[in-house]
């Protein structure tokens, strides 16, 4: 152990014995924010969920990988019907590169030839969209954006997501497995999940740290995820597509970040706050280390035994399995369904 992480945990046991009024870590079993629902609802969804997908013309491929392996999983799913009369959603599927007079246009027609649209002003209506649609006067953008649910990549452009209906698609994950549980670093970062962050660079003489300068192999990441307690992200400038990776792998991680995140992954589903830390850039390299040096004692543990059981859920799997990154995304657009049913009109 280095003389300045002895030091660290000297002040932090010290300041311990100064606090007579410090707040127990409450013990959490569960990495969901509602554990006694997400069952039943859970297999609800499974057994009920129907969406009517709209046929895109012409066809057309996605150019993000994530979003390729969402829509193949929906069509060749038991959630896709032909019947609008049960289907709970819709998807509007439509080109990435599509020009946004052309959205509005696809919409215009959609709502004139078709019913479904008009009952809910799209609010019934999901779409992909990793680029986000502009906030334009037309009001075929504006009922898209201000009330279908748009599902974007993670980290969603600045100004892009609406929290209360808008949801992302986790990243990609190495198919490695864990390997060995025994952690050697205090802190880890890969080349890509920082850029240029003033923070980082000065630890990369701290020995408890491991900064990579160059790109690692598959196997060596996967070695490095599982040695390391935490694993250090920048939000905004970094790339964040290994979060998931980390809780996985058993690497608590931890995102230098300014502002509050809304755009994680399975926000109204998993408990982030319990699974990584959030720290502000203002402290520098010494702040961050006491805050995680001071997790070390309180938390970690706990934080790294809920990320690995949430990891299942941030995972593609080709075919999707039960709970994976598929079915999760599935299930917060299962949470967000329109509740509001209409009146059939009778025939005569």
């Amino acid at each position: 152990m280095s003389t300045t992480t002895a030091t660290s945990i000297f002040l932090f046991l010290f300041s311990l014995l100064l606090t007579t009024h410090s707040k127990p870590i409450p013990h959490l079993t569960s990495p969901y924010l509602s554990p006694a629902t997400i069952s039943a609802n859970y297999d609800s969804m499974v057994k009920n969920f129907k969406i009517f997908i709209y046929k895109p013309n012409p066809h057309f491929t996605y150019d993000s990988p994530v979003q390729s392996l969402f829509y193949t999983a929906l069509l060749d799913s038991d959630l896709a019907t032909n019947n609008t009369d049960e289907a709970h959603l819709f998807f509007l599927p439509f080109p990435p590169d599509l020009p946004t007079r052309s959205i509005a246009r696809l919409i215009r027609t959609i709502r004139t030839d078709l019913p479904y649209w008009n009952r809910t002003l799209g609010a019934d209506h999901f779409y992909l969209s990793c680029s986000g649609v502009g906030y334009e006067s037309d009001r075929n953008l504006v009922e898209l954006k201000k009330n279908s649910i748009q599902i974007s990549c993670f980290p969603t452009p600045p100004g892009q997501l609406i929290p209360h209906k808008d949801i992302t698609l986790p990243p990609l994950a190495s198919p490695h497995a864990p390997t060995s549980n025994t952690t050697t670093f205090l802190g880890y970062v890969r080349s890509n999940w920082v850029n240029d962050s003033a923070i980082v660079n000065e630890l990369r003489a701290n020995p408890e740290f491991l900064i990579e300068s160059e790109p690692s192999t598959p196997q060596i990441y996967a070695q490095r995820l599982s040695s390391s307690k935490f694993c250090i992200f920048e939000y905004g400038d970094g790339d964040l597509s290994g979060i998931g990776e980390a809780l996985r792998f058993g690497c608590v991680p931890v995102v230098i970040t300014d502002r509050p995140i809304q755009d994680l992954p399975f926000m109204d589903v998993l408990r982030w706050q319990e699974m990584a830390l959030f720290v502000g850039r203002r402290g520098g390299a010494k702040e961050l280390e006491r805050v995680l040096v001071r997790a070390c004692w309180e938390r970690h543990d706990q934080m790294r035994r809920l990320g690995t059981a949430a990891g299942q859920h941030l995972v593609w799997n080709v075919p999707p399995r039960a709970l994976d990154a598929f079915h999760t995304l599935v299930y917060q657009l299962w949470l967000r369904r329109h509740t509001i049913r209409y009146v059939r009109r009778e025939t005569v």
